[in-house]
Formats: C-alpha cells, sequence, structure tokens
C-alpha cells in the first residue's frame, strides 16, 4: 500500500468528518436555539442583585423571569423596593405596584436577670454552633444567643448586637430575609414598616418559669390582651401574639405591659 492510502487519506477523512461535524453543530444551534426574551436580562440588570430569594423566587434572574413569562407582579423585590418597581414596570410597559417598606424584627428584648448561663461555650462562637449543645448556653432556651450569625449575612450593616442582644437599625434594613435565616432560633421576623407595635419576646414558659429567668420575658398575664380596645392581641401557650389584620398601632398594650415586651417599634430605632 502507498503513502497516500496509509497515511494522507485516513487524515482527510477525519477532517472531512470534522468539517461536516462542524456544520451539523452551528445549524443545530441555530435552529434548535432558544429564544430569550430579552427583558428577562434587562429586569435582571435593574434589580439589586442581592439574590436573597425575599420575593418567594431562587434568585433575581428567576424573578425576572417569571415577571416576564408568568407575569409575577412587579413590585416583589423587597431589596429594591418602589425604585425596582419602577424599572420594572417601565420595562414591561406596566404601571408600578405599590412597594410597601418591610423591616426585619428581632422578637427577644434581651435578658436582664442575673442569672448565670447553664455552662460555658468555648467552640466556634457562632448561635448556630451554640445551639448544638442543649439548645444553647442561656437559661432562657428561646431568647438571642448574641453571637451575631445575623449579623455576619446583613450585607447592608442593619443589625448589631447590643448588650448580647440582636437590634435591627429599621433606616437601614431592606427586609432580604437573609438574617431570618440565619438565626437558629427563629426570632427574626419580616414585618411591613407600618406595624407600629410588636412582642419583643419568644418566651413560651409559663410565668413563674419566665419571671425566674428574665425581667423583659412575656409571662403570659393578659393584661395586654384586656387593655386593647380592638381585641389585636391574644395570650396562648403563655405568650402575647398581635393580629395585624386589627391592631391600629394605639400602643396601649405596649403601656400596660408590666414587664415592657411589648413594644413600640420607634422605641427599637
Amino acid at each position: 500500500m502507498d503513502i497516500f492510502t496509509i497515511y494522507i487519506l485516513p487524515i482527510l477523512i477525519f477532517a472531512a468528518i470534522g468539517a461536516v461535524a462542524g456544520v451539523l453543530l452551528v445549524v443545530g444551534s441555530k435552529v434548535l436555539a432558544v429564544k430569550v426574551d430579552e427583558r428577562v436580562s434587562q429586569i435582571t440588570e435593574a434589580l439589586p442583585n442581592a439574590n436573597c430569594g425575599a420575593c418567594g423566587y431562587a434568585g433575581c434572574a428567576d424573578y425576572a423571569k417569571a415577571v416576564v413569562e408568568s407575569g409575577a407582579p412587579n413590585n416583589k423585590c423587597k431589596p429594591g423596593g418602589s425604585e425596582a418597581a419602577k424599572k420594572i414596570a417601565a420595562i414591561m410597559g406596566q404601571e408600578a405596584l405599590e412597594a410597601e417598606k418591610e423591616v426585619a424584627f428581632v422578637r427577644c428584648n434581651g435578658c436582664t436577670t442575673a442569672v448565670e448561663d447553664r455552662y460555658s461555650f468555648i467552640g466556634t462562637p457562632s448561635c448556630k454552633a451554640v445551639e448544638r449543645y442543649y439548645n444553647g448556653k442561656k437559661n432562657c432556651r428561646t431568647g438571642c444567643d448574641g453571637y451575631g450569625d445575623c449579623v455576619s449575612v446583613c450585607d447592608h450593616d442593619a443589625i448589631s448586637i447590643i448588650n448580647g442582644v440582636a437590634v435591627v437599625n429599621p433606616s437601614k434594613c431592606v427586609a432580604c430575609g437573609k438574617c431570618v435565616k440565619a438565626c437558629p432560633n427563629g426570632l427574626i421576623v419580616i414585618h411591613p414598616a407600618s406595624q407600629k407595635v410588636d412582642v419583643r419576646c419568644s418566651s413560651k414558659d409559663p410565668g413563674k418559669v419566665a419571671r425566674a429567668i428574665c425581667q423583659n420575658s412575656c409571662i403570659g398575664c393578659k393584661i395586654c390582651e384586656k387593655k386593647c380596645p380592638n381585641g389585636a392581641i391574644t395570650v396562648n401557650d403563655n405568650h402575647a401574639s398581635i393580629d395585624y389584620s386589627k391592631c391600629n398601632g394605639c400602643g396601649e398594650c405596649a403601656k400596660a405591659c408590666p414587664r415592657k415586651c411589648i413594644t413600640t417599634i420607634a422605641q427599637c430605632e
């Protein structure tokens, strides 16, 4: 057999196959390409790209896709607020929906009773770590651990640890919800900034136990329940909770609370 048959011909065959395959790939990519609405990328760029999931979607890109393809409301971006709603509306040719400002709130007022911790913790200084050991070192099993897991995830410097308890600065908070996910005790909630009153305690211990552990704890005395003119606050499982569909923010419950664990939001700013 000659050199052409042994060496050159196989190379030419492989080159021809490669060229044909390349052409097929190019044609296939054009024919099978999935068309993406350019508005999706425009909305994604208009969002703050916090990818916090507070809108109910996996991230900003998913929310943008939902707006374009599924008609999701344009006011779902909490960090972006009304500005993001206006930008999305402009891209979609819609009327911007009202975006109510929301803020995070810590349902713990700290412990002022001089009760020693149940043990000394020398592990990783984090709330999640200490909670792995008998639900934390403090006598209050539902209170703030004070190690600042919420602080470390906040991108807006809106949370700080003051006297061993996390406190939110409403003027900086964008309600992204990262702190909510970070708190192992579930003490942080997101609610409308218009809510003027909340309960800064999550304890459900009986009154006698709660009183011995913390001077700021709810003891389930029901004084707030009796003082509320709108029936907005009730006590269940030794804990006061507010129905915000009935609450008008009058603050009568906060004034009546002997433990001062019901607080007007202004006092927390």
